[in-house]
C-alpha cells in the first residue's frame, strides 16, 4: 500500500443514526449480509451460562482518532483534484467527525463543497451503530444523508435490519424505504417486521410505518396498513398486541389500545369480544406523582347474552344482564412517618370473575377489598385510622355471609423500655362494625325456597372499644431467657340490634387479666460430623399461661374465630383471633428444641423441636362464650377439645440437607386417642441452574381447624399430595408442572403442565391447566365443577408479543419458580 494521505476538513456532516436503536422498521428489503460483515462474533468456548444467543455484536475500535471540535478528519490512499475544484479520494478512505466514521473505497466531493458522494461497499459507524451500503450521499451543509442498499446493526439493542434506502432528513428524522427489523441473530429468519415506508423520529422517540407486516420464516402472518411504534423506552400511544382465547364454544378476542397521556399518566383501553356473550369494554388508568401513585381499572358489558347460563337456581342473574367491575388503588405518604392507602373494589355480581376472569389462574377472585387507611409510625407511638370492608363474591350472597365493615377503626399502640429489662406496652382499638342485612325480626330471610336465619351473635351492629395495657420484664442472655408478663384485656360494646327481637343487653363490658411466664435455657457443644465442625444447641423451654373465664354469652362476633392448634400455640395465651372472645386457659407448655449450626457461618442446618401443652383446667369458653357450660358430649370434637388434659404432641423438623435440598415436617399426634390430628411434609430441591422440584404431603383430621366457616368445613379426613416442578431442560427450554391430588376422594384438584422456550429473539410460554372449582361450598364435593384453560404467550423480543403475564400465578403454584425474562434477548 502506498503512502496514506490525511486531512482535517472544516465541514462534513456525518450520518448519525443512534435513533434506530429500538423499534420496528418496515417492508421488502434486500437480502441480509453474512454475520462476519455485521460485527457478529460467536461465543465459542467463552459463552456465558445465561447467554441465549450464539454470539454477540462487538463494535471494533475507531480507526481514526477524534478530530477537534466539529472538524472532519480524513485519510485515504490517494487524492485527485479536478479542474472545477472537485476532490476525489481513493483507495481506503476514512472520514471521521465526532463519533461518526465513514469507510469507503472512493469518495467524491464536488467543488461546491455542498455534497459528498461515497461509493461502496461502504461502512458507517456511530455510537454502537453500523450501517453498510452500496452508495451514500452526504450533505456538507446539514445533517442530511442517504445510503442505498443499507444493512444496519444496533449493537447494544442486538437488532439488525436491511433497507433499499436509508435516508436522514434535514430535521433529524430518518426515512427507510423497503426496510426490515429483527432481533434474531444473523442467519436466522424466524421473524422480522417489514414495511414499505418507515419514518423514525429520534427526538420524539416514535416511528411510523405504512403497509407493515410481520413475517415468520418469511411467511406473512399479520398486516398493518399503518402502525405507530416506540423507538426507545419512552411510552408511545398506539395499539398493543391482541389477546386471543379459544374454547369449545366461544372465541375471546381483546385488542388493547395504549394512551400515553403524559409522562406520569397513562391509560389502556381494551375492547374485548366474547362470541357467546358480547362486547365488553375494559380499561385501566395509572398515575404517578412524587409521593403518590395509583390506578383504576374496570370493565363493563351492557348485554351479557350468557349471564344466566352457569348461574345457580338461587341466583338472580339472567341472560341479557349488564355486568361490570371496578377496582381503584392509591397509595402515598405525607412524610417519612405518615403514609396512607386507598382501595375500592366492586362488582356487579358474585360470578363476574368466574365468567370473565382477570388472568390465568385468577378466576377464583373471592372478594373486592375496600379500604381507606392512614398510618403514622413514631418512635414510641404507632397510630392508625382506617375504614375497611369488602364485597364478598358469592352468588347468591347469603345475608349471614355479608362481611362487617369497620367504619371507622382507630388504633393506638405504644411500647416503652427501661434499662434492666422492664417494659410497658399499650394497645388500643376503637371500631364501629356495620353491615346491611335484610331479615325479619326473628333474623329469618329466604334464599330460593330455603328459609335461613342469622345467628343472634352476628345480628348486631355496634361499637367496640378494646384496651390491652401490659407490663413485663425480659432477661435475655446467651444462655437463656426469662419473661414474666401481665396484660389486662378490657373491652366495651355499644350494640344496636335494629328490628331484631332480643333481650340481650346492648351495653356490655369485659375485663380479663392474662398472665404468662416464659423461660428457656440454651446449652451448646461443639460437634464433628463427617469431618465438618458444627455447633449443636439443646434448648428446653417452659411456658405458663393463665386466663380466667368470663361470661361472653351475649357478646357479638364481629371478627373472631378459634385458632387451630400449632407449634406457636404452645407459647401463646390467646386461643382466639380478634377481640370478641377471650378464651380461658390454665396451661403449662413444655418444649425441647435442638439446632445444628455450621460452625464457620452460623447457618442453621437442622432444627428439631418437640412440645406439648398440659391443661390444668377445662376450657369452657368457645364461640358460644358460656363459662359455665361445656359443649355437649354428643358433639365429640368440641367436647374433647374443651376437656382434654393435654394438647397433641407437636413435632417439627426443618432440615437443610445440602445447599440444594431442604425439608420441613410438622406432626400433631394425639397420644391419648393414639391418632394423628395433622401432619405436613415439604421437600424441595433447588439447583443453581434454576431447577426446582417440590413435594408436599398434607393430612388433616376432620374438624381439626375450628376457625373454618360452616361451608368450608369438610366432612372427611383430608389427605393431599402436591408435586410441582420447574425444570431447566436446556439453556432455552424450561418445563413446568403441578399435580395437586385429593387422595381422600381419589381426584386431582389441580393439574398443570407447560413449556417455556426462551430463545435469542423470541419467547414462548404454553401452559395447560385443569382444576376443581368447589362452587363456594368446600363442605361437599357434589356440586364441584371441573374447569380447564390454556395459556399461550408469544414474545417477539424488541417488538412485543401476544398473551398476558402469568408468572405471579406460577410463583404461587410452584414454590421456588423463577420468572423467565421472555422479553430480553
Amino acid at each position: 500500500m502506498g503512502k496514506r494521505l490525511s486531512w482535517t476538513w472544516t465541514a462534513l456532516a456525518g450520518l448519525v443514526c443512534t435513533g434506530l436503536a429500538s423499534g420496528p422498521l418496515g417492508a421488502a428489503p434486500p437480502e441480509p449480509l453474512p454475520a462476519d460483515q455485521l460485527d457478529w462474533q460467536p461465543w465459542g468456548e467463552a459463552r456465558p451460562a445465561d447467554a441465549l444467543c450464539r454470539g454477540r455484536y462487538v463494535m471494533p475500535d475507531y480507526r481514526l482518532p477524534p478530530p477537534p471540535g466539529e472538524k472532519v478528519a480524513s485519510e485515504s490512499d490517494s487524492a485527485d483534484y479536478g479542474e472545477d475544484g472537485e476532490t476525489r479520494l481513493g483507495g481506503e478512505v476514512l472520514l471521521r467527525r465526532g463519533n461518526a466514521q465513514l469507510e469507503a473505497p472512493r469518495v467524491r466531493v464536488p467543488g461546491s463543497r455542498e455534497t459528498a458522494y461515497a461509493e461502496g461497499p461502504l461502512a458507517l459507524r456511530d455510537s454502537g451503530l453500523l450501517v453498510r451500503g452500496d452508495a451514500a450521499e452526504l450533505s456538507l451543509n446539514s445533517d442530511a444523508a442517504s445510503i442505498d442498499t443499507a444493512h444496519y446493526v444496533a449493537h447494544e439493542q442486538r437488532l439488525r435490519g436491511d433497507a433499499v434506502r436509508l435516508a436522514r432528513l434535514e430535521d433529524g428524522r430518518y426515512r427507510l424505504t423497503e426496510a426490515s427489523f429483527t432481533t434474531c441473530e444473523p442467519g436466522s429468519d424466524l421473524w422480522r417486521l417489514v414495511g414499505n415506508d418507515i419514518l423514525l423520529d429520534r427526538e420524539r422517540g416514535v416511528g411510523t410505518a405504512t403497509h407493515a407486516r410481520l413475517e415468520m420464516g418469511k411467511v406473512p402472518v399479520f398486516y398493518w396498513p399503518w402502525v405507530r411504534f416506540p423507538l426507545d423506552e419512552r411510552r408511545q400511544t398506539g395499539f398493543l398486541w391482541p389477546m386471543i382465547g379459544l374454547s369449545t364454544d366461544s372465541l375471546d378476542y381483546a385488542q388493547p389500545f395504549y394512551w400515553n397521556i403524559a409522562p406520569n399518566h397513562d391509560a389502556t383501553i381494551t375492547p374485548r369480544w366474547i362470541s357467546d356473550r358480547g362486547l365488553l369494554l375494559g380499561g385501566e388508568y395509572r398515575y404517578l406523582f412524587e409521593q403518590d401513585a395509583g390506578q383504576v381499572e374496570g370493565a363493563y358489558i351492557a348485554d351479557d347474552r350468557a349471564a344466566g347460563d352457569d348461574a345457580s337456581d338461587a341466583s338472580t342473574l339472567e341472560n341479557g344482564d349488564a355486568r361490570w367491575y371496578l377496582d381503584y388503588r392509591h397509595a402515598g405518604r405525607f412524610d417519612a412517618r405518615t403514609r396512607y392507602r386507598l382501595r375500592y373494589g366492586a362488582a356487579s355480581d358474585g360470578r363476574y370473575f368466574d365468567d370473565f376472569g382477570r388472568g390465568f389462574g385468577d378466576g377464583d377472585t373471592g372478594s373486592m377489598p375496600r379500604l381507606a387507611r392512614l398510618d403514622h409510625r413514631g418512635d414510641v407511638w404507632q397510630l392508625q385510622a382506617r375504614a375497611q370492608g369488602y364485597q364478598k363474591l358469592d352468588d347468591p350472597l347469603l345475608q349471614r355471609d355479608k362481611p362487617f365493615y369497620r367504619l371507622p377503626s382507630l388504633t393506638a399502640n405504644a411500647r416503652w423500655s427501661q434499662d434492666g429489662g422492664f417494659y410497658q406496652q399499650w394497645r388500643s382499638n376503637l371500631t364501629y362494625f356495620w353491615r346491611d342485612v335484610n331479615a325479619d325480626e326473628q333474623g329469618i330471610y329466604e334464599v330460593g325456597d330455603r328459609r335461613l336465619r342469622i345467628p343472634i351473635a352476628e345480628a348486631a351492629n355496634g361499637t367496640r372499644l378494646h384496651l390491652s395495657p401490659a407490663t413485663g420484664w425480659r432477661l435475655d442472655e446467651s444462655w437463656g431467657h426469662l419473661e414474666p408478663r401481665i396484660e389486662w384485656l378490657a373491652t366495651a360494646y355499644q350494640l344496636d340490634y335494629g328490628e331484631r327481637e332480643t333481650e340481650r343487653d346492648e351495653g356490655l363490658t369485659r375485663s380479663v387479666p392474662v398472665g404468662t411466664i416464659d423461660g428457656g435455657l440454651v446449652f451448646e457443644r461443639e460437634l464433628d460430623l463427617g469431618g465438618r465442625g458444627y455447633r449443636q444447641t439443646l434448648e428446653p423451654r417452659i411456658n405458663y399461661a393463665y386466663v380466667p373465664a368470663r361470661d361472653q354469652t351475649e357478646f357479638p362476633n364481629f371478627d373472631t374465630a378459634e385458632q387451630a392448634f400449632s407449634w406457636n400455640q404452645l407459647w401463646s395465651p390467646y386461643r382466639f383471633t380478634g377481640s370478641d372472645r377471650v378464651g380461658d386457659l390454665n396451661r403449662v407448655s413444655l418444649g425441647l428444641e435442638s439446632r445444628l449450626l455450621a460452625d464457620a457461618t452460623g447457618r442453621e442446618r437442622l432444627s428439631v423441636g418437640v412440645g406439648q401443652a398440659y391443661y390444668l383446667e377445662d376450657r369452657t369458653i368457645d364461640m358460644a362464650g358460656d363459662p359455665d357450660t361445656l359443649p355437649p358430649e354428643s358433639n365429640f370434637q368440641r367436647y374433647y377439645r374443651a376437656t382434654r388434659d393435654r394438647s397433641p404432641l407437636v413435632t417439627r423438623v426443618d432440615w437443610q440437607l445440602t445447599d440444594h435440598w431442604r425439608s420441613r415436617w410438622q406432626w400433631l399426634y394425639d397420644d391419648h386417642l393414639e391418632q394423628t390430628e395433622s401432619t405436613s411434609l415439604a421437600l424441595q430441591y433447588r439447583a443453581d441452574a434454576g431447577h426446582v422440584v417440590n413435594f408436599g404431603y398434607r393430612w388433616q383430621l376432620e374438624g381439626f381447624d375450628p376457625s373454618q366457616e360452616d361451608e368450608d368445613v369438610v366432612n372427611y379426613n383430608r389427605e393431599e399430595y402436591d408435586l410441582s416442578f420447574a425444570w431447566k431442560a436446556s439453556r432455552r427450554v424450561d418445563l413446568i408442572g403441578r399435580l395437586l391430588y385429593d387422595n381422600t376422594n381419589d381426584r386431582a384438584l389441580e393439574q398443570l403442565a407447560g413449556v417455556q422456550w426462551n430463545d435469542c429473539c423470541y419467547g414462548l410460554q404454553l401452559v395447560w391447566r385443569e382444576w376443581i372449582d368447589d362452587n363456594d361450598t368446600a363442605n361437599t364435593i357434589e356440586d364441584d365443577l371441573t374447569d380447564r384453560g390454556v395459556f399461550l404467550r408469544f414474545v417477539f423480543k424488541g417488538l412485543g408479543g401476544v398473551g398476558g403475564e402469568a408468572d405471579s400465578y406460577f410463583e404461587e403454584a410452584i414454590p421456588g419458580y423463577r420468572a423467565t425474562a421472555l422479553g430480553r434477548p
